[in-house]
């Protein structure tokens, strides 16, 4: 086995339980802006719709699976791929779409759908890409874990706290309208905080194997832009919701992803630091285009 497939992440009972509390609190942040009226692209706009999820849901972990074969890691680093290519898409997305002039409603839409989808989809997608990798036997022994406990901890941490949102937001919508922005920036700073947290708690394993973490992130992350955006172009999709699919692919929910590490996994260092990583840079990478694509003066629909 390669040595990094040996490293555990600390972090004890307490720490894991703050951790699902914050990304219930995440979830409760998206539920705030959540509207139920931009369900309505659904039926206007299916077309859009399924380049978007064949996109996030289907192409990436796709392209996620060559990438692996292709570059081979050690076993650990490739299931922490596997896992962030199969969690729903981030809520920050959302930010970054309208920086971008994108399509924010589309943003919304996608980011809610894939979270609700999480719940079944993201532990058997987890499983069943998995089962193309070639793990060492005591790797793919840890890892047999049955989906539908991963399902339980899943719908927990993402229904309960989305269901007290939407409620919220249907029967106080003055009181939403308040204070969605601040729970939004609050919940974010503090999943973002406790991140840098745990890494500073685990700082000698995560700075031994950054090199090798950094750039497989680097490249992975920028293949999942690069695959939304040409993905909707190669179905004539106009720049505002090609500039929408790109991002919804290329950020995605870590907190979730390092939830799933810690529950089942035991903090196995591969997986952990790839979703910890991944956590810091998708946002510099995302808000980098984001802003390059507010300065770029080019028509954002296609021409009638």
């Amino acid at each position: 086995m390669d040595p990094i497939d040996l490293i555990r992440i600390n972090f004890d009972e307490g720490q894991r339980a703050l951790l699902n509390w914050i990304l219930a609190f995440l979830m409760f942040a998206v539920a705030l802006d959540i509207r139920l009226e931009d369900f309505k692209l659904l039926l206007k706009n299916p077309k859009i719709i399924l380049v978007a999820l064949s996109s996030q849901l289907i192409l990436l972990p796709i392209m996620t699976l060559g990438l692996v074969l292709l570059i081979n890691p050690a076993a650990s680093l490739a299931l922490g791929m596997i896992l962030i290519s199969v969690c729903p898409g981030g809520n920050v997305s959302n930010y970054m779409v309208h920086i971008a002039k994108a399509n924010s409603a589309l943003s919304v839409t996608l980011t809610t759908i894939t979270t609700l989808a999480a719940i079944v989809f993201t532990p058997v997608a987890f499983a069943f890409w998995t089962g193309f990798l070639d793990l060492p036997p005591e790797l793919a022994t840890e890892i047999s874990v049955d989906p539908s406990k991963m399902f339980g901890v899943v719908a927990l941490i993402i229904a309960v706290p989305l269901a007290i949102g939407l409620g919220i937001r249907l029967y106080f919508p003055d009181f939403t309208q308040k204070i969605k922005k601040a729970v939004g920036t609050l919940a974010l700073a503090i999943f973002l905080g406790f991140v840098v947290f745990a890494v500073l708690g685990n700082v000698d394993n995560f700075f031994q194997s950054l090199t090798r973490v950094f750039f497989i992130v680097l490249l992975h992350n920028a293949l999942g832009f690069s695959l939304g955006y040409f993905w909707a172009k190669l179905f004539k999709l106009d720049n505002r919701n090609a500039r929408t699919i790109s991002i919804e692919t290329g950020i995605q929910n870590t907190g979730l992803g390092l939830i799933i590490v810690f529950n089942f996994f035991g903090g196995l260092g591969g997986m952990a630091l790839i979703l910890a990583w991944w956590g810091i840079w998708h946002l510099f990478a995302g808000f980098s285009l984001a802003n390059f694509w507010r300065k770029k003066n080019e028509p954002l629909t296609a021409p009638l």
